[in-house]
């Protein structure tokens, strides 16, 4: 009995001690911070579980546009942290040169021993690995891979075609998450996940949404980073298989010669040992699997987002549907080396979507560089940065922002195109507009991917739409993908890249020759 009085009277103490540690805590972040004359909703100036219980909620983009409309351009996100809703912002943040990725960003390099291109912190170590890796995603390398790429989307184009003979509803983000995944396996490692065709690898996808939701959540609130091991357990069955899959594919494509096929593989081969610049054998991990889920998971949101605004504005889907059936004359004719760059109101229709539907949702939090002795401080939009906070912009929230996207909401292509006798008033609104829109980021730190993931969609996109034409799906089943608030708003789900269902589309095939 006196050892359990004793346990209950250290156990009181503690919690007084902690309670005191969070009121003190609390107070310097309200009343003393630096940070502190900046508005903001109250708990989020005193702790990080504001943003990680929206995190955990999958809804911090929209709890950011939400904050913007209240508080303004500028928002305190957390006790240490800015963001901010101006093309001004972005320009001051990522193209910065004395500006560096946020120690969030630490959080995200969840059990690989080295860093990703996405999580190295140190600039030299970014650059070192960006060089590698941007080569196979190159507009040059993606001309080369193409007729791979062909492979992989004439099977998605038939299991269309299977639908409209059965009068299947088709939910396109899975098929389209399913190609997406075929086609960075081929490009990856040379490797055919074949997801498309059958069930045996098409858990991966769910554990890349797993890792990336914890990831998000980790970065808005590192104490969570704690019950990662918990996380683990919860589903290791599929973890150790996923860590499996990885494996078998990194080993199949090394037992090959290097120029056995174009993919990410036949750049790296040659790079990787001990040398000064070369990449560290234990590094080609954490990139297979960055690769893996940045290239399929970004581009299928793309497809499918562009897929669900064409389904619901007929105007917009009938002037696309004119423009590839009267370029192409036949679908062979079909090809990103083939003028396809010339279908200027799909490329409107890519970029509208990609506006409408960001494929990366988190904030992207930088800071000023620890390195950095030029003894200037950092100024984002006029405001002067102290050393060690993080800033950051609303991909989501900029992108609906109305100073620069009038009418946010909806799906307006035509925003992109040039027009004949525009006013000058008319082109710096259309020039400023562009300097906002940022889908890939901008500056060393911008993503490599974008000649791949325009040609993708495009590819996609032109092809189906040659062949066949869809509407939505009748009844509930229609209502996939669309946002309960927000009916005509394609639903995403923030967990670091965007999570997202729908839409269920009914095709119909074109009587025309393949």
């Amino acid at each position: 009995m006196e050892a359990l009085s004793v346990f209950w009277q250290i156990s009181r103490y503690a919690a007084q001690a902690l309670l005191f540690l969070l009121l003190a805590s609390g107070s310097y972040n309200l009343l003393l911070h630096p940070l502190r004359k900046y508005p903001g909703p109250f708990l989020a100036k005193i702790t990080d579980g504001y943003n990680a219980f929206a995190a955990v909620r999958k809804r911090n983009h929209l709890v950011a546009y939400q904050n913007f409309q209240r508080y303004g351009p500028v928002v305190r996100h957390a006790p240490n942290r800015l963001l901010f809703n101006t093309v001004t912002a972005v320009h001051d943040i990522y193209l910065n040169p004395r500006v560096t990725k946020g120690q969030a960003y630490r959080n995200s390099q969840l059990r690989a021993k080295f860093p990703s291109v996405l999580n190295a912190l140190d600039r030299d170590q970014h650059r070192r690995k960006r060089k590698y890796i941007a080569q196979p995603i190159s507009e040059r390398f993606m001309q080369k891979f193409e007729p791979t790429m062909q492979t992989e989307i004439d099977i998605f184009l038939q299991k269309i075609h299977t639908a409209c003979k059965t009068g299947q509803i088709m939910n396109l983000s899975e098929h389209c998450q399913r190609l997406s995944f075929d086609i960075v396996g081929q490009l990856g490692f040379g490797y055919p996940f074949r997801t498309q065709m059958d069930n045996k690898y098409r858990y991966i996808s769910r554990i890349m949404e797993a890792m990336s939701w914890r990831i998000s959540t980790y970065m808005q609130w590192p104490l969570l980073r704690m019950i990662e091991t918990v996380m683990l357990l919860l589903n290791v069955s599929e973890f150790i298989d996923f860590d499996n899959a990885i494996k078998t594919m990194i080993k199949a494509r090394t037992e090959k010669k290097k120029d056995a096929h174009f993919d990410m593989w036949s750049v790296l081969a040659d790079h990787i040992g001990q040398g000064e610049g070369e990449l560290l054998p234990g590094e080609v991990w954490p990139e297979a699997i960055l690769f893996i889920i940045a290239g399929g998971s970004t581009t299928s949101t793309a497809m499918s987002s562009v897929f669900f605004y064409l389904s619901r504005n007929r105007r917009c889907y009938e002037a696309l549907v004119t423009e590839i059936r009267s370029t192409f004359s036949e679908f062979s004719a079909i090809k990103a080396s083939n003028g396809l760059h010339k279908c200027k109101y799909l490329r409107a229709c890519i970029d509208e979507s990609l506006r409408m539907a960001p494929a990366s949702l988190t904030s992207l939090w930088r800071e000023q560089d620890p390195k950095d002795e030029s003894g200037k401080p950092l100024i984002v939009d006029g405001n002067v940065i102290p050393r060690g906070t993080q800033v950051a912009i609303s991909m989501y929230s900029l992108f609906h922002n109305d100073h620069y996207f009038p009418d946010p909401f909806e799906f307006k292509p035509e925003r992109w195109l040039d027009t004949a006798n525009q006013t000058e008033q008319e082109k710096a609104s259309q020039a400023t507009m562009r300097k906002a829109f940022v889908p890939f980021l901008i500056g060393d730190r911008a993503c490599a991917g974008k000649a791949m993931g325009y040609q993708e969609v495009s590819l996609v996109i032109a092809q189906t739409l040659w062949l066949f034409d869809f509407e939505v799906a009748p009844g509930k089943a229609g209502e996939l993908g669309s946002r309960s608030e927000r009916p005509d708003e394609y639903d995403l789900k923030d967990i670091f890249i965007a999570s997202h269902q729908g839409p269920n589309l009914i095709f119909r095939e074109r009587n025309v020759e393949r």
